[in-house]
């Protein structure tokens, strides 16, 4: 459990090695985001980040904004602890699974970029004091390499920046090292760190100048959630998943998980019932093609830092033991952030230009 809540659970795929012992080996070669091959989507090639589900409002056709957006851990490996890029199995699977079913959530908004990058293998979340950690720092250098292409290539564009499990860290660690109290602090439409465990205490501790998006059209903040069902053991997963803020910050009230309500966006509305769902893609969060949304069928509220909710049995949206719903904490509201994300670009610029 653990490692699926901790910091970057991993979407099931098949491992791509005979078994093995887990080593040092030189990582693979890095990638160039010169080169399109390295981007699982670009605005100026086709890709999976183009899917539009049957429901969903129609593609923007003439972007104003861009988004960088950070896939979860899709690799399995008896043996490597990154993934190459120039996997071509593994980036199938990256491709169907998510950058379909949430990548794509952006393009109703945004010109979306998503890098390939060397991820680092599931396995790695339990290994974080060893050769896990490095393997991490290794998939937040591309990501971090990667970001600096998508600037060069947006120009003067503003961004949305978006991630989820290890993707959402990733993301959260760009936001300290390359957002926070800079001046690209300011072109930063928002960002959508989920499936991560932020606490409301990493503003302003880990985060000195940044704020929680407690707005629905607020501009220049930070989203987050992780979702479970009303059965699972939330005193468990939460004193699991706080260790990162206790650790580097004291065991204070800031601790609390971070989770703003993806069907009102209010932090002041933390509640919303199933009639509020714009949205849900329906059914496992695999290879399989993305179904029609299904809206009206999803409830959630914020409770004890965790996003509760009530989804109907039609959605066939299995959760993992213990009542986790990380695989789905974007389908879910694929709708909802899709709108949201519009929103946020209007407010921006109704704002800054």
């Amino acid at each position: 459990m653990r490692a699926l809540l901790i910091l970057a659970a991993f979407v099931a795929t098949p491992c791509h090695a005979q078994a093995g012992t887990f080593d040092a080996t030189p990582p693979p070669p890095a990638p160039d985001y010169a080169q399109p091959l390295n981007w699982a989507a670009r605005p100026d090639a086709p890709s999976a980040a183009a899917t539009v589900p049957t429901g969903a409002t129609p593609a923007v056709k003439h972007a104003a904004a861009a988004v960088f957006y950070v896939h979860p851990t899709t690799f399995r490996h008896d043996v490597q602890w990154n993934q190459d890029v120039a996997d071509a199995a593994t980036n199938r699977w990256t491709d169907a699974s998510v950058i379909a079913r949430q990548a794509s959530i952006f393009n109703g908004c945004c010109d979306v970029y998503a890098p390939r990058y060397r991820q680092a293998v599931a396995r790695s979340v339990g290994a974080l004091d060893g050769e896990g950690g490095k393997a991490f720092a290794l998939a937040y250098s591309d990501v971090e390499r990667a970001f600096d292409a998508f600037l060069i290539a947006i120009g003067d564009k503003p961004f949305i920046l978006a991630g989820h499990s290890q993707g959402g860290a990733h993301i959260a660690t760009l936001l300290a090292r390359r957002i926070d109290g800079t001046p690209l602090s300011n072109r930063m439409i928002a960002a959508y760190a989920i499936g991560y465990n932020l606490s409301d205490g990493d503003f302003g501790k880990t985060y000195r100048s940044l704020k929680t998006c407690d707005r629905p059209t607020q501009t220049g903040c930070v989203v987050g959630w992780n979702t479970v069902t009303r059965d699972a053991d939330r005193a468990m997963l939460g004193g699991l998943m706080t260790q990162r803020y206790v650790t580097l910050h004291g065991d204070d009230a800031g601790k609390a998980l971070l989770c703003i309500n993806p069907l009102t966006f209010d932090r002041s509305k933390p509640a919303a019932p199933r009639s509020a769902s714009r949205g849900a893609v329906p059914g496992a969060a695999d290879a399989s093609p993305v179904a029609p949304l299904r809206k009206g069928l999803v409830a959630a509220e914020c409770h004890d830092g965790f996003l509760v909710v009530d989804a109907d049995p039609a959605l066939d949206m299995k959760p993992l033991p213990g009542g986790s719903m990380h695989f789905h904490d974007m389908g879910l509201f694929y709708a909802d952030i899709r709108a949201n994300a519009v929103a946020r670009v209007k407010a921006y610029l109704r704002t800054h230009r």
